[in-house]
């Protein structure tokens, strides 16, 4: 079965800015892009296939079609659904304080499931932050109160970012992207996420937007992160930015040739966050998603590039 490329969704979230336009050169058809999902089969934005045997089919019918052990591999079999999702976000406005549940929690509550996280930052603006947890130890009732007094932002982690800074974001973690950050995310696939924060905004119908203070309280961690940040050494062609039991995520420099390879336990999904190439002798650039079925076997990565590549 051949690589597959995707064709990215859209959402035109209202803190988007339009960089997915004028950094990728996506053609959004859309005024401002908050988010492009790169890898989807999630019901509120499904991927489609560009060009081959597949063109014009969700990556779910392809995988329905063609048997999910064959084409995601046997580390997927133990979900019970595609599991992860990977997106580019553009935050040219702060995007609300959040928290996902975790698994238990969200099949509880939600019938849906619960989302751990990384981000990868592919830029900042001069100043640009991300909220990361919170500063010190506190209470539940002390992260209610907060809510309520209006002092909540004194208690969060805020943390000034660049290029190439790595936060690896547990369920439960009190987190927001702020403005100016160029974000490649790599998540549970869910959609799941509850408000504690926005800025007293309103949404395109006027109104201020839902917050959901009660479950948030429930599910937050509420101490400084268990895994700190961590930034990219000048030089690194090749780096680890994620090992878990959900994903396993690598970054690569590429200047020449690059070989990689999936096999039985899972598909490989590669996102070109930088400069262009070609994959298996398939010509990419910069924004281009693929999906390398798992059986695949070796392949060959060649061209000047930033790749992210993303497996279970």
């Amino acid at each position: 079965m051949e690589i597959l490329k995707l064709n990215p969704v859209f959402k035109d979230y209202i803190w988007g800015g339009t960089r997915l336009m004028d950094d990728f050169g996506f053609d959004t058809g859309l005024d401002k892009a908050a988010e492009g999902w790169m890898l989807s089969c999630h019901e509120a934005g499904m991927n489609t296939v560009c060009g081959g045997r597949f063109d014009g089919k969700t990556l779910c019918e392809v995988i329905e079609a063609e048997g999910a052990e064959k084409i995601c591999g046997k580390n997927c079999m133990r979900f019970a659904y595609f599991p992860v999702l990977i997106k580019l976000i553009d935050a040219r406005d702060n995007l609300s304080v959040q928290v996902h549940p975790d698994d238990e929690y969200a099949r509880r509550v939600e019938n849906e499931f619960g989302k751990t996280e990384i981000w990868y930052v592919l830029d900042a603006t001069d100043g640009a932050e991300l909220i990361y947890g919170f500063k010190e130890k506190i209470t539940k009732d002390e992260f209610k109160a907060a809510i309520e007094n209006g002092t909540l932002l004194d208690k969060l982690n805020s943390v000034k970012v660049k290029k190439g800074d790595l936060f690896f974001i547990e369920a439960g973690t009190v987190h927001a992207i702020g403005s100016g950050a160029l974000i490649a995310e790599i998540q549970q696939n869910s959609n799941c996420t509850y408000r504690v924060f926005d800025y007293n905004r309103v949404g395109a119908d006027g109104k201020p937007r839902e917050l959901h203070i009660d479950k948030a309280v429930d599910v937050s961690k509420t101490e400084p992160p268990r895994i700190p940040v961590s930034h990219e050494t000048q030089g690194e062609t090749s780096r680890l930015l994620a090992e878990c039991d959900l994903f396993t995520v690598n970054k690569y420099d590429v200047t020449e040739t690059l070989t990689l390879k999936t096999d039985e336990a899972s598909f490989n999904h590669i996102l070109v966050v930088g400069g262009s190439g070609t994959v298996d002798g398939q010509a990419v650039k910069k924004g281009d998603s693929l999906f390398v079925p798992a059986n695949y076997g070796e392949y060959e990565v060649s061209g000047n590039m930033e790749i992210i590549v993303t497996k279970i």
